[in-house]
């Protein structure tokens, strides 16, 4: 059943995928045909075809390349680098008007647009699940002698700035705590907190952990987790919380009057006070069919599992470590499309400053992509997170394509542009050298990035994630029975 479940979601993540190349080249196809120009190939990936048909005189196929598509019109700027075939039947045709070449090139970009538009639609009527870890600015946890710890920063912390921008949100590109400080220009960062109703302000030193010479270098770093309710992913069998009752979707509040801002907090008591014998949880419960919440203390005495490796007496509790509990979230078209072009300003700004660490190498191609969405799918929300992400791909789309770089949309506008200044068209000698060369260098960054993504594969059949010893605990002894007097 695992090896069905693995294949669904393989194929939902390329259908979702293709969706998107698919959309995009119909832009180009319906233009051209209204415009009036030749045809020669609708494709769907690159490389040489595994399966085609022709149509009214147009090939159809699907290539053997998983990283794009594209529709080839002999009358615009030549691709045979990447199409294939020469420019003998290019000769033959008439030539096009600049007006022409510029709608054609345009409509991949706008049927992206639009169906990003689309998307947002459907994420507005059916939801976005958030976590609470997604949308806080709360520290969580902060890790022991790590540099938010040195500096001062403190569980239940409320992050209003960084470097004087302001955070809205812990996780994303934007307004978000992750983001300031990935993209900081400095070794440090200065953030601005509220603790106790004061407002306090700490120079944070950004650590960036070392990578092998082959991987990706790290982003900075501050060492801390954002906050979300701690909540029991599963009860070990004969463990003291199980033997206190507790079950798994319970969340425990507190630990002896300490708030827990995020489950790590409760390993970092219980190390911190080794001594303690009995730990009274706060424990809070939502029936799901009554939506009745019920809060108890439930006291729980530690014990020294019989798979231990250290010795340290623990309750037999394994957090969800999923982001806290979840809301649905609807927001407006107009915000996700605003935030997607704002996402992608702010990377090209970062990957541009020489003074940030963001990289070339940080960016992800087609394999990158293929991996998040086989992550969505795999989530209990699969196909609303996918949806909402694909606002975010087709925009990205729409707006790379329309880069004024020789194969990509903008590299035909461009050229389109240049031509009816000129009033004649570009040599085509020219033009032939122009896309060759781009393609060949866009084709060599994509192998650079793909070299990075398939490094950060976690499928069935990419890297595993080390997995922790198995907690057990003994059964519990049963009381000892009285003699019956004879």
């Amino acid at each position: 059943m695992q090896i069905l479940k693995i294949i669904f979601i393989l194929i939902e993540v390329l259908v979702l995928f293709n969706i998107l190349i698919f959309v995009h080249e119909l832009g180009h196809f319906l233009a051209a045909r209204w415009r009036g120009l030749k045809i020669d190939r609708f494709s769907i990936w690159f490389g040489k075809p595994i399966w085609k048909t022709t149509l009214n005189g147009v090939e159809y196929c699907l290539g053997s390349i998983p990283a794009g598509g594209y529709v080839a019109l002999p009358q615009m700027a030549p691709m045979d680098a990447i199409e294939g075939g020469g420019d003998k039947s290019r000769e033959k045709l008439p030539e096009i008007s600049a007006l022409d070449k510029i709608i054609v090139a345009f409509a991949g970009p706008l049927f992206s647009f639009l169906l990003a538009i689309v998307f947002a639609l459907v994420v507005t009527w059916i939801g976005r699940p958030v976590t609470e870890s997604e949308t806080t600015t709360l520290v969580g946890d902060v890790e022991k002698d790590g540099p938010a710890d040195k500096a001062g920063l403190q569980p239940g912390d409320e992050i209003v700035e960084i470097d004087g921008k302001p955070v809205t949100k812990w996780g994303g590109l934007g307004k978000s705590v992750v983001w300031r400080i990935v993209s900081s220009e400095r070794n440090y960062v200065t953030i601005k907190f509220k603790r106790d109703g004061q407002t306090l302000t700490k120079d944070v030193p950004t650590i960036i952990q070392k990578t092998k010479a082959w991987q990706r270098t790290g982003h900075p770093q501050i060492r801390v987790d954002p906050a979300c309710t701690a909540v029991i992913g599963n009860v070990v069998s004969n463990s003291p919380a199980a033997l206190a009752g507790l079950k798994r979707m319970d969340e425990v509040l507190e630990v002896n009057n300490q708030k827990l801002f995020h489950p790590g907090g409760f390993a970092d008591y219980m190390d911190a006070h080794p001594e303690t014998k009995t730990l009274n949880l706060r424990v809070r419960r939502v029936d799901p069919v009554e939506r009745k919440t019920n809060e108890w203390l439930a006291a729980v005495t530690p014990q020294v599992p019989l798979t231990s490796t250290n010795g340290k007496p623990r309750v037999g509790i394994e957090w969800d470590m999923s982001g806290g509990l979840i809301t649905i979230a609807r927001p407006g078209v107009e915000e996700q499309i605003r935030t997607s072009v704002e996402a992608m300003i702010n990377t090209f700004s970062a990957l541009f400053s020489r003074k940030t660490k963001v990289k070339a190498q940080h960016m992800g191609g087609a394999v990158k992509i293929l991996n998040i969405y086989y992550i969505l799918f795999k989530s209990e929300y699969g196909w609303q997170q996918a949806i909402w992400f694909s606002v975010i791909m087709n925009v990205n789309l729409a707006l790379l394509n329309l880069l004024p770089l020789p194969v990509l949309d903008g590299g035909h506008i461009t050229l389109a542009i240049v031509e009816a200044i000129r009033r004649k068209p570009v040599n085509i000698r020219v033009l032939q050298f122009l896309q060759t060369s781009c393609a060949v260098l866009i084709i060599g960054f994509m192998l650079y990035i793909a070299f990075y993504d398939v490094q950060d594969l976690n499928w069935p059949f990419g890297k595993k994630p080390e997995q922790p010893v198995e907690m057990k605990f003994a059964p519990p002894t049963p009381p000892a029975q009285t003699p019956v007097p004879q």
